[in-house]
């Protein structure tokens, strides 16, 4: 073979090479950090780029696209000394390459390590309870922290996902045992407090029974004691009578007092001690010796 045609063909290889070297194509949703002699020079959007072949060199091929993280589960302290497991999900994205290739070596390893560490120190300011029922605000709480120093390795945190926040099986088997003591505590207080309201509803019962029996005995007594009254004033209107029809002021005594007699003997007669009643022959005389009345002729 002919010495010049091997150079010739050598020459147009190196040519071939040179330009295929120097000619990059960039996809969408790329974009290339070029090094010239070991130095960052520029980054090459998506499309036709053209560098220096042999001097510039391809130091990284970095996606514009976002990037999900998985924070994997981890065991976290509370304030009050509760453990909880955790995970979450990031989404990131890279919008500065070269700081991102050359400000921090792994800026997925570091960006996963950076908002577990972050998590923790959150967790660990709040209780139990506000940790179980605070996702939103532990979520705000984490970006905010983390911001800044993915800021400087060129990366934006889209959002950070709270996947789950649960106690572990130790907590949550005394957290179990504590509700079910909690429930018991609230059937004996609302046992209690039923009893408590039966109680005061009998009580009330029978305060108004007693107003009641006493309004029904004042009423009776009222009536009885008006039924006195009429009955006084039956017994004067008639002696009034009497007295007018025969015109003796001593004799209508004598008949009420005949009449209150008469009826003491009939109680006697009826009594079970009594055997035998004996009446005096002339009563009007005895009264008249009894209450030392005299009746005119």
């Amino acid at each position: 073979m002919d010495v010049g045609l091997i150079i010739v063909v050598a020459i147009l290889v190196l040519v071939f090479v040179t330009i295929a070297n120097g000619v990059k194509i960039v996809p969408q949703g790329y974009e290339f950090v070029i090094m010239r002699l070991g130095k960052y020079h520029t980054t090459l959007t998506p499309g036709l780029n053209l560098i220096i072949p042999y001097i510039d060199t391809i130091a990284a091929k970095v996606t514009r696209k976002d990037i999900s993280l998985d924070i994997p589960s981890q065991e976290v302290i509370t304030r009050d000394n509760a453990v909880i497991i955790t995970n979450a999900i990031a989404f990131i994205n890279i919008h500065t390459p070269h700081k991102a290739i050359f400000g921090i070596d792994f800026y997925e390893h570091a960006t996963k390590n950076l908002i577990m560490t972050n998590l923790r120190a959150i967790i660990g300011q709040m209780d139990l309870d506000d940790a179980l029922s605070s996702r939103e605000q532990i979520k705000v709480k984490l970006i905010q922290a983390i911001a800044n120093d993915l800021e400087d390795w060129g990366l934006t945190v889209k959002s950070i996902e709270i996947q789950d926040i649960k106690p572990s099986a130790t907590m949550q088997a005394s957290m179990e045992r504590q509700a079910a003591a909690e429930r018991i505590r609230r059937a004996a207080i609302t046992e209690a407090e039923g009893e408590k309201q039966a109680a005061i509803l009998t009580a009330e019962g029978q305060k108004q029974k007693a107003i009641l029996e006493a309004e029904g005995g004042l009423e009776a007594s009222r009536r009885d004691a008006e039924a006195r009254v009429v009955l006084a004033q039956a017994t004067k209107d008639a002696l009034a009578l009497v007295q007018q029809g025969i015109g003796n002021e001593q004799l209508p005594a004598l008949y009420l007092l005949g009449e209150k007699y008469i009826g003491a003997l009939q109680e006697l007669g009826l009594s079970g001690n009594a055997k035998t009643v004996v009446l005096p022959a002339d009563l009007p005389a005895a009264l008249q010796g009894m209450f030392g009345l005299k009746v005119g002729k």
